[in-house]
């Protein structure tokens, strides 16, 4: 199952009781009975509870997901989530049970597999509830509101997940993934997913006032929880958030930290990116930061991120032969992954590996950064329009010949695949250097479907200094034969095993997300390595012009979520834009090109009108009125992706610099108070606003570029910027010959128009200067900036 943890949970009335048992997480208590463990009594109880209504065949090909067209042959009569569907459910006062899943969860294809597909649940769904697929990429807002009940009610969460709403759409009850008959392992002897049907069914027939009511009372309290810690200072700065959270939040990480793999916490062990990007930059802020949080501190972060990258390099959550990372680790020390890939995770392990590289100059971290821009570029998840798709899945068919899918079929091998592929001697370097045994190397406690039986997950667990000393060979020979093994061994990979399908959706959030991480990467690398640079940028210029060519209306200023075979029906929520945005800022400052700063204001401007909330502050998730939600939600907490809220504070202080606009500025300060009583109590929830919470201590500050941009004084200083690291800091370029950009700038602000006319004068000698807010320091000589260029990072 795809997990998902709770920041924590609440008790909430209900009449059905839910407690969460590995895998199949939640249980059933009915009033005056036991679980119950006959399927045939629950199936007696469910067709107890059928009604006249005959669902209309399977919908599901109407869908443009791939996810919920998958579905479209299961003997389930499958509804979409529309207005026809909830309507019908109104007026035949059915419950509804909702799926809820993506293309790449191995967990969401197990549950098809056992129970979708299976006749007698078919019959039991069909007879008595109204079932809709839903896939929670294109519709985040629908999942994130039953995700917080199911992790409200049980203590976790994860995909697939699967809710039982009243016709009203309030939750009855909720879990995620439980066995369906033909389930194996230990997940048979869970409770079943036909057992939890009869359940429901019989509490909705037998205690129908009471469930409704109890209902409303969850909702209340869901509703209440939504708003707890977020009503902030009624929209006002905070003076409370101050820099010790940052010290705080540090903290928190430092008692979590893996000292033995890096990474944090115990297994199952996510990446995520943001927090790792928090630590790392916590000794890039200004000298202020770091009195507060300690010198020796801000040093240790940065190990604990530079040790976890290494590690997750090395495990087997990377796949050391055709690029990319996994999505997270079923074990402690990263070498069993679960195998699916995703655009975000590539997308932010891009940027934390980039970053990493400009603080180390590593080889190591940038050898990463580039493995995952390639895999990125060049390989399946880039459209031939330009746009970035969603994922791979993790199941795949290990032989073309074979009929049944298994996890990580596409990305194991066997000691004796290596003997045929390699040969003799290359076979056993080759295995020592990725840890691959005759009987496997994955422990029979994590395979609970004996899938990985005598297969290996390849992770570096050797050097070739190493193993030039145990084979009588110089290292640079040990790396050639490393080197020419994975070319072998990814051409028959490409040739023998068919690729793990691909969720073909390019979503706007995600593209904001890769936008970001290819032109960071573009910037970085123009100084080392022109060639990869421009691949990165060409890029991402593509997908920024996909983007507006298919999924943005010029007239109304509005973004749609998903792109496949055209445009989806549903507008862009929050994080579309706040994400887009960021990409759009950081392709100006890769590239310094006006037009990518003009559309970020635009689309800025049209994220406040949407989805700004006037009475406490901060981004709703989701635009006003929408009739088919039950809460509109703010999205504050970071997890698999960076919060809404954060990144949007971050991109409303960099405009306002850039812009010098201090009204976009006001935004982010509110933005930040919005969540300050959360934010005071647990800072380590919201580590992508760390960066906004300083700005509102301490500003922004703005290296200014004037003057001819080919001037060689001038572009060697260019260069020595973008090869640091510069937090909270934003780069703007004057060039008087481009006039058209260089008038939309000044007209915006006018700090520029004094510094432009210090470029120009006696000459037109080029001059950069250091601002914080509207103040710069007294103009220098290039010789004399390079000490100013140290402070900044």
């Amino acid at each position: 199952m795809a997990s998902k943890s709770a920041a924590k949970t609440v008790a909430l009335p209900t009449p059905i009781s839910a407690s969460s048992g590995g895998k199949a997480s939640s249980s059933l208590v009915g009033k005056g009975g036991g679980s119950g463990s006959a399927e045939s009594e629950s199936s007696e109880e469910a067709s107890g509870a059928k009604d006249k209504l005959e669902l209309k065949p399977n919908q599901l090909l109407k869908s443009q997901s791939p996810y919920v067209r998958g579905h479209a042959h299961n003997p389930v009569r499958w509804q979409l989530w529309n207005e026809e569907t909830l309507e019908l459910a109104k007026q035949n006062n059915r419950i509804v049970f909702v799926s809820i899943g993506y293309a790449a969860c191995h967990w969401c294809h197990v549950m098809e597999r056992e129970s979708f597909e299976n006749d007698e649940i078919a019959r039991v769904l069909n007879e008595n509830f109204i079932p809709i697929k839903i896939d929670r990429e294109e519709r985040p807002d629908i999942d994130r509101i039953y995700m917080n009940f199911v992790q409200a009610t049980t203590g976790s969460g994860g995909w697939p997940l699967s809710v039982f709403l009243t016709p009203d759409l309030q939750p009855v009850f909720g879990g995620t993934y439980w066995p369906g008959p033909s389930a194996v392992g230990g997940m048979k002897d869970q409770l079943g997913f036909l057992e939890v049907l009869g359940k429901i069914a019989n509490v909705w027939k037998e205690q129908h006032e009471r469930c409704v009511a109890s209902a409303s009372d969850i909702l209340n309290q869901l509703k209440e929880f939504a708003d707890e810690g977020l009503k902030g200072t009624g929209g006002e700065p905070d003076d409370g958030l101050e820099l010790d959270l940052l010290e705080e939040a540090y903290q928190h990480f430092t008692t979590r930290y893996d000292r033995s793999y890096g990474g944090f916490g115990n297994a199952p062990k996510f990446p995520t990116p943001v927090n790792l990007a928090f630590l790392l930059r916590l000794g890039t802020f200004p000298a202020t930061v770091q009195d507060i949080v300690g010198e020796m501190e801000c040093e240790n972060a940065k190990s604990m991120v530079i040790a976890t990258l290494q590690s997750m390099a090395k495990g087997g959550i990377h796949d050391h032969i055709g690029h990319g990372f996994s999505r997270y680790s079923v074990t402690a020390n990263w070498n069993l992954p679960h195998f699916e890939k995703m655009l975000y995770d590539q997308a932010q392990l891009l940027s934390i590996y980039i970053d990493a590289w400009l603080v180390t100059k590593s080889p190591a971290m940038l050898e990463a950064a580039n493995d995952i821009a390639e895999y990125m570029c060049l390989d399946a998840l880039k459209s031939r329009d330009g746009g970035f798709y969603s994922s791979e899945d993790a199941d795949s068919l290990y032989r073309k010949a074979d009929t049944e899918k298994r996890e990580g079929a596409f990305y194991v091998w066997t000691r004796k695949e290596f003997d045929v592929i390699l040969g003799e001697q290359e076979a056993s370097i080759c295995a020592r250097y990725w840890n691959v045994h005759r009987d496997g190397n994955v422990d029979p406690a994590n395979d609970p479907h004996d899938e990985f039986i005598a297969q290996n997950v390849l992770s570096v667990a050797s050097t070739p200094e190493k193993l030039s000393k145990m084979y009588g060979m110089s290292a640079e020979r040990i790396t050639n034969i490393i080197n020419t093994a994975r070319q072998k061994l990814l051409q028959h990979r490409l040739k023998e095993r068919p690729r793990p399908n691909l969720d073909d959706k390019i979503i706007t959030s995600w593209n904001g997300l890769a936008i970001t991480a290819l032109a960071k990467a573009a910037g970085a690398l123009e100084p080392a390595d022109p060639r990869r640079a421009q691949l990165y940028k060409k890029n991402a210029e593509e997908a920024i012009s996909f983007i507006r060519k298919n999924l943005y209306d010029e007239k109304t200023g509005i973004l749609k979520r998903v792109y496949r075979e055209g445009p989806g029906e549903t507008d862009g929520f929050a994080d579309d834009y706040a994400f887009l945005i960021s990409g759009l800022l950081c392709m100006y400052e890769a590239t310094l090109d006006v037009e990518y700063l003009q559309w970020a204001d635009a689309l800025q401007q049209k994220q406040i009108d949407i989805f700004w909330d006037a009475e406490n502050g901060g981004f709703f998730s989701t635009s006003e009125g929408a009739s088919d939600l039950i809460l509109r939600l703010k999205d504050g907490l970071d997890s698999q992706e960076p919060s809404t809220n954060g990144v949007s504070a971050n991109n409303l202080f960099r405009l306002g610099t850039l812009l010098g606009d201090s009204k976009l500025e006001e935004y982010a300060q509110q933005t930040c108070s919005a969540f300050s009583t959360e934010l005071l109590q647990h800072p380590f929830l919201f580590s992508s606003l760390m960066p906004a919470i300083v700005a509102s201590n301490l500003g922004m500050r703005s290296v200014v570029l004037a003057g001819d941009p080919k001037d060689p004084t001038l572009e060697k200083h260019l260069k020595r910027l973008r090869s640091k690291l510069l937090t909270n800091t934003t780069l703007v370029q004057l060039d008087p010959a481009r006039k058209d950009s260089l008038e939309w700038l000044l007209n915006r602000n006018d700090l520029h128009k004094e510094l432009l006319k210090v470029a120009t004068k006696d000459g037109g000698k080029p001059v950069v200067q250091v601002c914080e807010g509207t103040k710069c320091l007294d103009a220098f000589d290039m010789g004399d900036i390079e000490s100013v260029l140290e402070e900044l990072g």
